[in-house]
């Protein structure tokens, strides 16, 4: 959906950025924080934030998205927002081996008309250039 604005949009002030969805019980903070502010965010300009996590528990970890905040000159209450959320985050889990009967299902399912098409155009081939058997009989009899 595209909404067409009148003015650009304002510059953002006392921004704000709160990512507190990572539990203390699964991971250790290595650098960094989860949270962080700006003074102000110029309309176009790009802010970057990272820290480092260490997980040591072995498990599905379904995360919470950051939340903004800020403030903008044309309204007066405090805006806020959400990032993106992520998807399920599997820790230190071992992926199930995949049984060769699923491994060839995928690959023929993804090969499967190409194989197809080779092997009629192969036997199309191996038609033309293999004489029948009823013409080679046909040739011997003549030379008689």
């Amino acid at each position: 959906m595209f909404a067409l604005l009148s003015e650009p949009a304002p510059t953002a002030y006392d921004v704000s950025l709160t990512d507190d969805g990572w539990s203390p019980e699964i991971f250790n903070i290595i650098s960094g924080n989860t949270s962080i502010s700006w003074e102000r965010l110029d309309v176009g300009a790009v802010l970057s934030h990272s820290f480092e996590l260490e997980s040591t528990v072995k498990t599905v970890f379904y995360s919470t998205p950051a939340v903004i905040t800020f403030r903008v000159p044309t309204k007066a209450a405090l805006q806020e927002a959400y990032s993106t959320s992520l998807m399920p985050l599997e820790i230190l889990s071992e992926k199930p081996k995949e049984s060769p009967l699923n491994l060839v299902s995928r690959l023929f399912a993804k090969y499967g008309s190409l194989v197809s098409v080779i092997s009629i155009v192969v036997l199309f081939v191996y038609l033309l250039a293999t004489p029948s058997k009823s013409n080679a009989a046909k040739g011997n009899k003549k030379k008689r």
